[in-house]
């Protein structure tokens, strides 16, 4: 049986959460989905700079589960800026801290 998964902590919901290239229609655009918790991931790590370890500890998660995520993450904003997408931020499983 599957272990259910844990609701990661994160300090507050984006208040954007749509990027889109510009001059370019929305209708003619693929979207990439990027979580919420992906999205804090990316914060903690790349904004903040704090370490893996700190980073897993805020979002009540283990290390390996925050690696995946933004792994994860940056892989969707890389494909969205190298191809052209927009940007939605939405879903995930977490909690406000």
């Amino acid at each position: 049986m599957v272990r259910p998964r844990l609701c990661r902590r994160i300090l507050a919901e984006p208040n954007v959460t749509y990027f889109k290239p510009r001059g370019i229609p929305l209708m003619q655009l693929e979207e990439t989905i990027l979580n919420v918790e992906e999205f804090e991931a990316v914060r903690l790590k790349d904004l903040e700079g704090l370490e893996q370890e700190e980073c897993a500890k805020k979002m009540k998660i283990s290390q390996p589960t925050f690696h995946r995520l933004v792994l994860s993450a940056r892989k969707k904003i890389a494909d969205a800026i190298i191809n052209g997408k927009a940007i939605r931020i939405e879903g995930g499983n977490f909690k406000l801290r």
